[in-house]
């Protein structure tokens, strides 16, 4: 059965403009409610006043009769102005002046009728409403999709990171994929985000966020494993730092990479080209030395290129169900948010566990060049910088 709209939207398609009001006064007569007809037939109400004048009076069309009084119906703006679409088009995408006002306020309708205005055109909030939208115009959001400008040898790199993947996957050796999650204030503050709650128990939170107010900040740190599909997270409560980030893979290995991977004799590291775990972090190799002095094992990084982090498998894999998990809930303690993290899961079998990381890492920590040349390191012969294998100190590299 079809709804009273749509209805309405076929007979509108059918009948000439005298026979459509005609018979949508018959409606409105029938219903006794002429706005409620006039809603659902997204039409002018006059429109139908003037149908319901028509039908008492006995006013029938037949063929050949004119539908309108000649010269009849309301002009268009931009058919009586000539000049109004040309200055209506100049406001909403200004050329020309950098410093031009409209530039810096919303484009919205009354600051739109204002310019018009000094623009010698004058106009209804309205009908400039209803002609931005058959002009095609519609409100639109900033849409986030600019990371940077993207590297030449971007597609060489993601080809190299899969033929990498696809070797260590062959070989069952341990592949992750690294990176912190957005840091969050630990208390009773909002957390974007609805979940069902009964009728007036609103859960009551700051109406500031602000960090005086906080018991401090926790620091997310995820490891997330590609072959088993499986999370860590490291929540540190200081710096996200190359030591942070090294112990956040350390622990991982030393809770659950080496209980589920006693064979292994290498690890894949995936991970952005930036920030504590960087390409350019010096820090961050030396903590990659240190571990695989530790733990015996060969580590290859792969960096994704640059403007590219959201295509890091952590971020859809484990960050972005670790956001569903806790929407809407204050993160008021750190064992709030542990409990949170450790009861994630997915229909694909996606299980998380956390643990709390109590150290302190300061920052502006320097590498000397000595250093950095004491590291047992084999660059890729593709990108030396984006990809490379860390061998333990105790062994030759290969």
């Amino acid at each position: 059965m079809l709804s009273a709209k749509d209805k309405y939207q076929h007979m509108g398609k059918m009948l000439n403009e005298k026979q459509w009001r005609q018979c949508l006064a018959i409606e409105a007569l029938e219903k006794g409610n002429v706005a409620l007809v006039a809603r659902e037939a997204k039409v002018a109400i006059n429109t139908i006043r003037k149908g319901i004048v028509e039908v008492e009076d006995g006013e029938i069309y037949t063929p050949g009769d004119r539908i309108r009084a000649k010269g009849a119906g309301v002009k268009q703006i931009i058919d009586t102005d000539k000049t109004f679409l040309k200055d209506l088009e100049t406001l909403l995408d200004p050329k020309g002046d950098p410093m031009s006002p409209i530039r810096w306020t919303t484009h919205s309708l009354a600051h739109l009728v204002t310019s018009l205005k000094e623009c010698g055109h004058s106009m209804q909030k309205s009908a400039l409403h209803r002609l931005l939208v058959k002009q095609g115009f519609s409100l639109k959001a900033n849409k986030k999709n600019i990371e940077g400008v993207s590297h030449p040898d971007r597609d060489e790199q993601f080809n190299h990171i899969k033929k990498t993947i696809k070797t260590f996957e062959d070989n069952k050796s341990p592949m992750i994929s690294i990176d912190c999650k957005k840091k969050e204030l630990i208390g009773n503050f909002k957390n974007n985000g609805k979940e069902w709650q009964p009728k007036g128990q609103n859960k009551i939170v700051n109406v500031y966020d602000f960090k005086s107010l906080s018991d401090g900040r926790a620091v997310p740190y995820g490891v997330y494993d590609i072959l088993q599909n499986t999370g860590f997270v490291n929540v540190g409560i200081d710096h996200d730092t190359a030591n942070f980030a090294g112990e956040s893979v350390r622990r991982w290995w030393n809770k659950v990479g080496k209980t589920l991977y006693p064979e292994a004799r290498e690890i894949l590291i995936t991970s952005d080209g930036g920030g504590s775990n960087g390409v350019r972090n010096r820090l961050w190799k030396i903590e990659l030395q240190s571990l695989a002095n530790e733990t015996g094992l060969k580590i290859t990084v792969t960096h994704l290129p640059p403007a590219t982090s959201k295509w890091n498998k952590i971020e859809h894999r484990l960050f972005s169900f670790i956001s569903i998990n806790w929407r809407a809930k204050p993160l008021t303690s750190l064992e709030t948010i542990i409990e949170l993290l450790n009861h994630t899961t997915t229909k694909e079998g996606l299980k998380v566990i956390a643990m709390i990381d109590q150290n302190r890492y300061p920052t502006k920590i320097k590498v000397t060049d000595q250093q950095l040349a004491r590291l047992n390191i084999t660059r890729h012969t593709f990108h030396g910088e984006w990809n490379y294998t860390i061998h333990p100190q105790n062994t030759v590299k290969s």
